[in-house]
């Protein structure tokens, strides 16, 4: 038995931004999202330069190298942000999230990287996990016990983030994992997390099966919450072949 990855992305500037400021990619090996931040031309600007930096990492890649090929990733899109930033001054501050998944050519495992609100789940028989972090302020209120996690989806600085790829040196998060027949995986930004709860988002992987009509129905039910942000949805389906 030979695990695949299975693929598909959308996204939506929301009802409130003039534009959208996410970028993805979704392809064979590698998943990924990214959510530019910093004015409306830098920040669409940092998620592209990201994107097109780890694009290139949708190839065969061995188990052993799967964290490396990440972190060789990022650093490229670091150097290219801080080559932007030198460019033009005005682009100072910009920068974006980035949570990319990466898939060994064995299917034997695959490793995740992540810097920034931008999210990913696990959903594995019938249970929905969210597998990365948040590197945010009301993260660290809510880690220290000065807030609960539902006063957090509320805060007036829910959208502060403690780091992302500006250009700068940054502290990723990696992990590694070992896949199964009939995972699900979804990256988001947090035009979907910020106003989908964990048991719509349950309810709708478990229920819409078919990837391209899964990813639909969570972005109008974004839509639908009032999508004050971009919305960007990757699907990726662990599959025999």
């Amino acid at each position: 038995m030979t695990l695949k990855l299975r693929s598909v992305g959308t996204s939506d500037r929301g009802l409130i931004r003039s534009g959208n400021q996410d970028a993805l990619y979704a392809g064979t090996w590698l998943v990924a999202v990214a959510d530019g931040m910093g004015g409306m031309a830098a920040g669409d600007l940092a998620s592209a330069l990201t994107i097109d930096a780890v694009s290139p990492l949708d190839l065969e890649t061995p188990e052993d190298a799967l964290v490396a090929a990440l972190e060789g990733g990022i650093a490229l899109a670091t150097s290219r942000i801080r080559q932007a930033v030198a460019e033009d001054p005005e682009r100072q501050g910009m920068g974006t999230t980035l949570t990319a998944l990466l898939f060994a050519r064995t299917g034997s495992c695959l490793a995740l990287a992540h810097v920034g609100d931008s999210r990913a789940y696990l959903f594995r028989e019938g249970v929905l996990k969210q597998v990365t972090r948040d590197d945010t302020f009301v993260q660290l209120l809510v880690e220290q016990g000065v807030i609960t996690a539902d006063q957090a989806s509320s805060h007036p600085r829910r959208a502060v983030v403690t780091q992302a790829l500006q250009g700068e040196e940054v502290s990723p998060s990696y992990a590694t994992m070992v896949p199964r027949a009939g995972d699900r995986w979804l990256l988001c930004s947090d035009g979907l997390s910020n106003v989908v709860r964990p048991d719509t988002l349950t309810e709708v992987l478990t229920g819409y099966p078919d990837r391209d009509a899964c990813a639909g129905k969570l972005i109008d039910l974004a839509l639908h919450a009032g999508a004050p942000d971009n919305v960007t949805v990757v699907l990726a389906d662990v599959v025999e072949e």
